[in-house]
């Protein structure tokens, strides 16, 4: 029987390409010239840090970094952006983290859409995903399509389409 999985998941390999170009671009700009700002990404913590002299140099790191995460295929839903604290010698800094996984209750309003649409599917939760198998794979082609127009709080990603 056909199966697929429906998942949300960060490509961290990505994520800390887009990072460095943030590093990158950070240096090169004008605005930022005699400017201490620095943005550190902790893979085991889910976290990223962004340091900077004030709230505006933070934000303007906060936008350079979900363009550079966007370039690289990570869509910006992926991130929960925290608001900007006040840390030592006047500077600003901000806690960005990273969501991954489908929590339980966007998991069930996911099952909830997938048999509203009246096809012969059998979605199942899974810890953190969801497994959706029919019949055919036709149908499980009109789900992926269907939960993509709908404006869910998680990017999804389909995987294991198995035939």
């Amino acid at each position: 029987m056909p199966s697929l999985d429906i998942v949300s998941t960060v490509d961290f390999q990505a994520l800390d390409n887009a990072v460095n170009n943030v590093k990158r671009e950070i240096t090169t700009r004008y605005d930022f010239r005699n400017i201490k700002s620095e943005i550190s990404l902790d893979r085991k913590g889910k976290t990223m840090q962004i340091t900077s002299a004030d709230d505006l140099k933070v934000k303007a790191i906060t936008d350079i970094l979900i363009t550079q995460s966007v370039r690289f295929k990570i869509d910006a839903k992926s991130f929960e952006v925290g608001t900007i604290d006040s840390a030592a010698l006047g500077t600003a800094k901000m806690t960005v983290k990273i969501k991954e996984g489908i929590s339980k209750d966007v998991a069930q309003k996911i099952v909830k859409m997938i048999k509203d649409l009246n096809l012969k599917v059998q979605p199942a939760i899974q810890e953190d995903q969801i497994r959706v198998t029919g019949k055919q794979i036709d149908d499980l082609q009109a789900v992926m399509r269907s939960l993509n127009e709908q404006e869910l709080p998680v990017p999804l990603q389909f995987v294991n389409l198995k035939r």
